[in-house]
């Protein structure tokens, strides 16, 4: 049950694969920005594991969760908000830097609840194969969902052009499903055995 939760969490975490063109076409975002945006979100995805050490080792397997699946639904949405022009008074640069690194911050406090699920699933005597095959299914989810989010680009116009032309109804749309979808792996939690 476990393995299946993992698999099936992970091929609903469909990203918005126009993101990145959106940002540099519409938002006009430099390679500069966009690379300080990746450094931050790998500094955040580490803090994010220490975070989990640090205060959220005594919580159970699924109010981990459920807190921060619900969070990077929140987060998701926050693109609505920049799309539309609501910062808050924040540069859309500023305002995307707290979004996308706040979304690994949350995959690191997911990383180990995941890594000492696998641990536990490995009988004595083959640990080797189980953590193979555990880490093989945790990947294979990961690469569909990424599969799903290309084929997902062709329902909407999310193209270069109909970004430089203003028409932006289609990001909306993209963003809206992906964000139902990454929240719906709430479905899945019972699955996971509920301690820690």
């Amino acid at each position: 049950q476990p393995m299946a939760f993992v698999f099936l969490y992970n091929v609903m975490q469909v990203g918005n694969a126009a993101w990145r063109e959106y940002l540099v076409t519409v938002q006009h975002f430099t390679s500069c920005q966009l690379n300080i945006l990746l450094i931050v979100s790998f500094v955040l995805l580490y803090l994010g594991i220490v975070a989990y050490k640090q205060w959220f080792m005594g919580w159970s397997w699924r109010r981990v969760y459920i807190g921060t699946t619900t969070l990077n639904g929140f987060f998701s949405l926050l693109q609505v908000l920049l799309i539309y022009g609501i910062t808050f008074g924040l540069s859309p640069f500023l305002f995307t830097l707290g979004d996308d690194a706040f979304a690994e911050f949350i995959s690191g406090i997911q990383f180990l609840p995941n890594t000492i699920m696998m641990v536990h699933l490995c009988p004595v005597g083959s640990e080797g194969a189980s953590y193979a095959m555990f880490t093989t299914v945790n990947n294979s989810g990961l690469i569909l969902s990424t599969a799903i989010s290309t084929q997902l680009l062709k329902i909407w116009d999310v193209s270069r052009e109909a970004f430089a032309s203003g028409d932006v109804s289609g990001m909306i749309n993209l963003t809206y499903l992906t964000t139902a979808s990454q929240t719906a792996a709430l479905l899945f939690v019972g699955l996971l055995p509920n301690f820690k």
